[in-house]
């Protein structure tokens, strides 16, 4: 079970990062991480948006194979799971649909933080609240201020934030 709770944060990351590498145009502060999973505008798309898949994938099968963790925890991460493969299958080329799944995506994450922060003793608590909090600064800069100009930094900081809980809880316990 450990194997696939790395896989399904390792897989992803990798992707975003090679597709980074393959793409000189991309920039963290200019670009949204969806502008490498373009299918018309990036050669690398495939691979971004084939990572995002399966790391998608994986992470709903964590939470299906997972029946010490509490139910809460399992639902909030199979939905997490299900819009990250949506991210990846509708790319920016579906504009709106794009936008809505991947917002789906990182309210996901966004409420397994808040799951840790309303359940776990305390420490976890402050931690939770304290990425929670970092995240949802990060992206309110980026919306109302527009920095940065692209929405990668935001994004990257949602998916560090949602990290090492999910490790926490996921890589404690396994049968």
């Amino acid at each position: 079970m450990r194997l696939l709770v790395l896989l399904s944060v390792f897989i992803p990351f990798s992707s975003i990062g090679l597709a980074a590498l393959l793409s000189p145009w991309f920039s963290l502060f200019d670009n949204a991480l969806s502008d490498l999973g373009h299918a018309v505008k990036s050669n690398a798309a495939p691979l971004f948006n084939l990572g995002l898949v399966l790391g998608g994938l994986l992470s709903f099968t964590v939470s299906l194979r997972s029946p010490w963790v509490s139910r809460v925890y399992n639902v909030v991460l199979a939905y997490s799971g299900l819009s990250l493969i949506l991210v990846g299958v509708f790319d920016e080329v579906y504009g709106f649909l794009h936008f809505a799944v991947s917002t789906m995506f990182f309210i996901g994450l966004a409420a397994f933080l808040a799951v840790a922060a309303a359940c776990e003793e305390l420490f976890i608590k402050i931690v939770s609240l304290t990425l929670l909090a970092a995240s949802i600064a990060l992206w309110c800069i980026h919306y109302v201020y527009g920095i940065p100009k692209g929405a990668a930094i935001p994004e990257l900081a949602s998916i560090a934030s949602f990290t090492p809980i999910y490790f926490w809880k996921y890589s404690k316990t396994s049968l």
